[in-house]
């Protein structure tokens, strides 16, 4: 990424900041292949925009933030005991359970036994159409929420015949990408699971979220375990959307900012502009 910045440096002190999505069009045509320094220059600039209106994100937006939905905590892949014993560590009140192997109904039956909270299951792409058609009741009757891309990404036929047949919503990760990606997902899933790093920032997000409800679909926005400063940029995101998965500050020893916090899977924000964030000097040379 700093090489990237650095070869376009030149180019990029030419460039005058009116507003962020105006930037955003020069930015990616500077830099088309790297959307994660993409979406790192994107928040920046919505933090700076914020500071100049004197506003935080949402209320540039119109957001409400009495109805945000609350994130849930993530449960990763691994052994039955251990999965349990990480679920009775956190008490929480949405779980994201990750599976993908020969014991994933076993996971969830486990993890049910021990909660009545709220649980979601990611199967990153793992199963085949006939696994999925076979283990979704059963997991419906676990009183799952929602299955997230639960076939492989490219899997678009697969997925015709799993979204006439599921008895659970099912919402596309690997799939949905990028912008591009939001039409194809029409009639395949319920909804999509939007990341910021993947897509190149809160902008195209933005765009993301008007294009899934223009198409009656319903819309996450997950992490890549960010810290407060990626999921502060998400927290903003809040109010336009049904399902969060920020939970990356929560699963770091150290974190890099502070200016939002977790109260059982509520949001608060800082009373700051822009992302309200403040860096805690952890990386500072």
């Amino acid at each position: 990424m700093i090489e990237d910045l650095e070869a376009k440096r030149k180019e990029l002190e030419k460039l005058i900041f009116s507003d962020p999505e105006t930037m955003w069009k020069y930015l990616h045509q500077l830099f088309p292949q790297n959307s994660f320094l993409l979406c790192a220059l994107d928040i920046a600039l919505w933090d700076i925009y914020g500071k100049m209106k004197n506003k935080k994100l949402y209320e540039l937006w119109g957001g409400d933030i009495s109805k945000n939905p609350l994130t849930d905590y993530t449960i990763g892949i691994d052994s039955i005991e251990n999965m349990v014993a990480k679920l009775r560590e956190k008490p929480w009140p949405i779980y994201k359970i990750k599976v993908g192997t020969a014991e994933d109904l076993a996971i969830v039956q486990a993890l049910r036994a021990n909660t009545d909270a709220t649980l979601r299951v990611d199967a990153n792409a793992a199963w085949d159409v006939d696994t999925a058609l076979q283990i979704i009741p059963e997991l419906n009757t676990l009183d799952v929420e929602l299955v997230e891309q639960p076939l492989a990404k490219d899997d678009w036929k697969g997925m015709e015949v799993l979204y006439k047949r599921s008895s659970l919503p099912l919402f596309a990760d690997e799939s949905c990408v990028s912008e591009q990606d939001v039409g194809k997902c029409k009639d395949r899933f319920h909804g999509i699971n939007i990341k910021l790093t993947k897509c190149g920032g809160i902008t195209p997000a933005l765009r993301m979220i008007k294009r899934a409800r223009e198409l009656n679909m319903k819309v996450m926005v997950g992490s890549m375990n960010e810290s407060t400063v990626g999921s502060a940029a998400v927290a903003h995101l809040l109010p336009f959307i049904d399902h969060v998965d920020m939970d990356g500050p929560l699963l770091q020893s150290q974190d890099v900012a502070t200016g939002i916090r977790f109260d059982f899977g509520k949001i608060i924000y800082s009373d700051k502009p822009g992302l309200g964030i403040e860096f805690t000097g952890l990386y500072e040379k």
